[in-house]
């Protein structure tokens, strides 16, 4: 059984204006997050346009990660594909470019029922000996893992947790309920974690922790160890920038955080365009006062 818990920022993909990929500031994002203190990191997730890369590629991503991680946290890289013959081979690949566990998408092409997806996991998690995180986001994708789905897997040892995404919280105590401790359960949306935590996920695959990572952690934990004050201080501060990461342009604005917080490109790939007029105006002043706010908590603290 996998030590998986603590925050696992999803890790957006840097690229530049052209939209190849910036290998070379991805990298020092994923310094930038381990330095911050997270407790695993996911490359190739949605906020990394996994769908948009190439093989060669991820191939680069996921290698270009293992270089920076060097065993210091556990490494995962989404898996998403529109084919099992292509989703099998490709968790076998991504093993031998260093990826130690895998956040695997519902089929990308077709939208399954309970009876097809399960096998899908089923068939990828028999494809090789990575332990495996479902992403589970019926909102986006219209597939839902439910804790009856959930069910059809308990017998498959490498699949041993899911990011659970489906927009109500009370899913947490249903899988708990249905499931015992079979499965590590992650809060899979920013603005969920407190209350996610507070019914019992064990961790988080967060996007903004990506701008604000000692920030995130520090939420987490004292969610984690029941200091609620302290919690509710930074969610208060953090959830309208939390929001943007449930919209359907959620990479625009996590990557414009980034940006906007330590300077990172904010460029993503066609057919996802750069924020523009009102819309960019409306993100920036989010993400500017959210800045602002956890500076001066800062400069209190201090």
């Amino acid at each position: 059984m996998v030590d998986w818990k603590g925050v696992f920022p999803a890790v957006t993909t840097k690229l530049n204006k052209e939209g190849a990929v910036n290998l070379e500031a991805t990298q020092a994002s994923l310094e930038r997050l381990i330095t911050a203190g997270v407790s695993g990191v996911i490359v190739l997730p949605m906020l990394g346009e996994n769908a948009a890369l190439t093989p060669a590629e991820k191939e680069r991503v996921i290698r270009g990660a293992k270089e920076v991680v060097q065993g210091r946290v556990p490494l995962l890289s989404g898996l998403s594909e529109v084919a099992t013959e292509t989703a099998t081979d490709h968790a076998r690949k991504f093993k031998s470019w260093g990826a130690e566990g895998l956040m695997v998408f519902p089929c990308l092409g077709y939208k399954s029922d309970p009876r097809e997806t399960a096998a899908w996991y089923r068939a990828i998690a028999q494809a090789g000996d990575l332990p495996i995180m479902i992403y589970n986001n019926p909102i986006a994708y219209g597939v839902d893992v439910t804790p009856d789905v959930l069910k059809e897997l308990i017998d498959c040892p490498t699949i041993v947790a899911i990011k659970d995404e489906a927009g109500d919280v009370r899913r947490v105590t249903d899988m708990y309920i249905e499931l015992g401790d079979r499965f590590l359960v992650f809060c899979g949306v920013d603005d969920q974690v407190v209350e996610s935590v507070t019914l019992g996920s064990i961790g988080w695959v967060s996007g903004m922790t990506n701008a604000w990572p000692e920030e995130c952690v520090a939420l987490f934990n004292h969610a984690r160890e029941g200091r609620l004050a302290e919690a509710l201080e930074l969610y208060r501060i953090m959830t309208p920038a939390f929001h943007l990461d449930t919209k359907v342009k959620l990479v625009q604005y996590i990557k414009l955080a980034e940006h906007l917080a330590y300077g990172a490109p904010e460029w993503t790939r066609p057919p996802r365009l750069p924020l523009t007029g009102a819309e960019r105006a409306e993100a920036t002043s989010i993400i500017e006062r959210t800045i602002e706010q956890l500076r001066l908590r800062g400069r209190r603290a201090a």
